[in-house]
């Protein structure tokens, strides 16, 4: 036996990591060629909020599944932004829509914003803290049961 394959690996795994090249607007530089963005650069950690999705997943999930009567306009989870037209809930006789804002990654109430409306106009304060309370509680189930995992 060598002593080639024993011991260190001569220093290559404690090597420092080489930052990559960069042109002058800060993009970097591979093979003398700018590196293009794929879909997989949202997944990697990075701080720029341009590129990542911040919103809370189990705000989002829930948010769709308690307004799951109401059709779906636009999706946004960059912004956390949920559009949703009319749609008359399960046993009721008024029809809503509704926007969602999902504002920031943590599992809290100030990250939540609904706005409801119906077809006769504004919606009770009421209304709307109930739907919002409807949406943090399915939020932490979903949490719950993501923990158990």
């Amino acid at each position: 036996m060598g002593d080639s394959m024993s011991g260190s690996s001569g220093g290559v795994r404690n090597a420092p990591r080489q930052e990559p090249e960069r042109d002058a607007a800060g993009r970097e530089i591979y093979d003398g060629k700018v590196r293009q963005s794929t879909v997989w650069d949202l997944f990697n950690n990075n701080d720029d909020p341009n590129t990542t999705v911040a919103v809370n997943k189990y705000i989002w999930k829930a948010s769709l599944e308690v307004l799951n009567f109401m059709p779906i306009q636009s999706v946004d989870p960059f912004t956390g932004v949920i559009v949703m037209g009319y749609g008359t809930p399960p046993g009721g006789g008024r029809a809503y829509r509704a926007t969602v804002y999902v504002q920031d990654p943590a599992l809290d109430a100030r990250s939540l914003k609904v706005a409801l409306q119906s077809r006769g106009g504004s919606v009770s304060a009421d209304t709307v803290r109930a739907v919002e309370d409807a949406i943090l509680t399915r939020a932490r189930q979903l949490r719950i049961q993501d923990s158990k995992l």
